[in-house]
C-alpha cells in the first residue's frame, strides 16, 4: 500500500501542506494548513469508483487500466 505523507511547511509569507513535492496553497497560520491537510488527507483515503484511466510513462507511452476505487493510499500529516 502507498502512503502520503502531508508536511505543513513555511510557504510564501505563510503555512502550506506538501506532498510528493507538491505544495498547497498558502494559508495564513499553520494551524489553518494543518487542518486543511487534515481534510485533504481524509479525502485521499476516502474509496471512489472504479474507473479506467490512461497515463502516460515517462517514455512517452500511452497506458489503459483499470483503476480500483478501493486502492486507497494510506495517508499522514507530519508538522
Amino acid at each position: 500500500m502507498t502512503k502520503v505523507t502531508y508536511h505543513i511547511v513555511p510557504h510564501d509569507g505563510g503555512w502550506a501542506h506538501k506532498a510528493e513535492g507538491t505544495f498547497s496553497e498558502t494559508f495564513p497560520t499553520h494551524d489553518a494548513a494543518k487542518a486543511a491537510a487534515h481534510r485533504a488527507a481524509s479525502e485521499q483515503r476516502a474509496p471512489g469508483e472504479t474507473a479506467a484511466i490512461s497515463w502516460e510513462s515517462e517514455d512517452g507511452k500511452w497506458h489503459e487500466e483499470l483503476a480500483s476505487g478501493r486502492d486507497r493510499p494510506e495517508t499522514d500529516v507530519e508538522g
